[in-house]
């Protein structure tokens, strides 16, 4: 017991964030649970989102009932790729990614070949409230399916690598690059096997990974190097990221983006409740991170002031950034 003890101890001196401490100082301090709904439905986001002139995956149709089903082939169109997922989904169950059509069929980005019919069958499942939070009906977004930049072809395997960023009140805390593996089934989720990679918030470069809770440099898959590598827009991630804390209200949030090739950034959904992985990634802590944050803020309501989203950026890529930002 004194072993854990003195473990835990140690942790704690490097500021890393316990659940218990997330909950507690920044999830149920930062966050009112009247806005929950604004990030716990992707499709209030996405409206949210829209009408605050932010870029986001197009989004099709929207199907609410059973008898709603029927437009399904009508929201699809002539369309041969695009994305169904459930409107109140966590962790990317219930998501079915259609890359081609194959004979009357759909082909999904993983290869296998489905019908039409076995799309109305998922659609009718998330429409139970089987991938939703807590259980409850829910409904079914039909949108865009993203194209990765280049950039990623060599360090991902299939589907779509994002980036996941922390914002304490505004300011990004910390930042992560997830790259789907053959083990996670293309999807960028940690928990079925995806890698998170830290990334420094001055410069974009990425660090080294964490898979399965080891440390590693090189993709599981491709055995390309995952660090040091230059992720483009940096900047405007950050400050698409750092824009979030007005667009939902809520106080401390991780905000899910990815890079399409032709579209650039896109904010794909945003989490009340972000994992503490991203501290493994980043060999670093939130909490020291997080106190800095909230001493500035004490010294900004003190002498009145308040930072635009562009002050905000500059001020956490000056203090948390690991390497120099290149001018030019």
């Amino acid at each position: 017991m004194f072993g854990f003890w003195k473990t835990w101890k140690a942790l704690e001196a490097r500021g890393i964030m316990g659940i218990n401490r997330r909950n507690a100082d920044y999830v149920l301090k930062y966050n009112k649970r009247s806005l929950y709904p604004i990030v716990d439905d992707k499709i209030i986001t996405k409206e949210r989102a829209i009408a605050a002139g932010i870029h986001v995956p197009e989004l099709y149709g929207v199907i609410s009932t059973e008898k709603e089903i029927d437009n399904l082939e009508e929201i699809i169109g002539g369309r041969s790729d695009f994305v169904i997922k459930p409107a109140q989904g966590a962790g990317g169950d219930g998501i079915l990614v259609i890359a081609d059509r194959f004979e009357g069929r759909y082909r999904t980005v993983s290869g296998r070949i489905i019908s039409h019919e076995e799309i109305e069958h998922q659609v009718s499942s998330i429409l139970t409230g089987l991938y939703s939070l807590g259980g409850h009906r829910d409904r079914a977004l039909i949108e865009y399916r993203v194209i990765p930049d280049q950039i990623f072809k060599s360090i991902s395997y299939e589907g779509v690598p994002d980036i996941r960023i922390i914002v304490l009140m505004g300011y990004p805390v910390m930042a992560m690059l997830r790259l789907p593996t053959r083990q996670s089934n293309g999807k960028a989720n940690l928990h079925q096997g995806a890698i998170g990679v830290g990334v420094d918030l001055a410069t974009g470069l990425t660090l080294r990974g964490t898979w399965l809770n080891n440390i590693i440099n090189k993709h599981p898959d491709t055995t390309n190097a995952v660090d040091g590598v230059q992720l483009p827009y940096w900047d405007g991630f950050m400050k698409l990221a750092a824009g979030c804390y007005e667009l939902c209200g809520l106080g401390y949030i991780g905000v899910d983006m990815v890079l399409d090739q032709e579209k650039g950034p896109l904010i794909l959904e945003l989490n009340a409740r972000p994992g503490l992985n991203i501290q493994i990634a980043n060999d670093c802590g939130l909490t020291l991170r997080t106190h800095a944050v909230e001493a500035r803020l004490e010294d900004l309501k003190a002498r009145g002031v308040t930072e635009t989203v562009e002050e905000r950026v500059a001020f956490v890529q000056e203090m948390f950034g690991h390497i120099p930002a290149v001018e030019g």
